[in-house]
């Protein structure tokens, strides 16, 4: 589906709008970029995020509910994973328009003394 599918009175709205208050808070940010390439355990992540394990754990709770993240148990440790790509892809894009509202000429779109290595083909058409 394309964001050109949804209406304004699409009945995802009020879900949708959930979903940014759920990410809208850095230290849940910063458990999806670290969960992007592997799957990692609660002390692992809260050693990532520099957070209490404690705390990690029930931003993880919150990300599970919004089945954002899944768990697996693996003896008496749990692991967590992102669902899919779509919260990598939405926390990607929220990142790099940061960085716009920052700088006027982001590395990633190949300035003057930008390299390929810091654009982002992922974000490429």
């Amino acid at each position: 589906m394309a964001l050109d599918d949804f209406g304004i009175d699409d009945q995802y709205i009020e879900l949708a709008a959930e979903i940014f208050g759920l990410l809208a808070d850095p230290t849940r940010i910063r458990i999806i970029l670290a969960l992007r390439d592997a799957e990692l355990s609660v002390n692992h992540l809260a050693d990532i995020v520099d957070a209490a394990p404690a705390a990690v754990s029930q931003h993880l709770a919150k990300l599970r509910w919004s089945k954002i993240v899944r768990a697996r148990k693996e003896g008496n440790r749990v692991f967590y994973a992102l669902v899919d790509e779509h919260a990598r892809r939405l926390v990607a894009d929220a990142v790099f328009q940061a960085e716009h509202a920052l700088d006027d000429s982001p590395a990633h779109h190949g300035r003057v003394g930008g390299t390929p290595e810091t654009r982002r083909p992922d974000l490429e058409p």
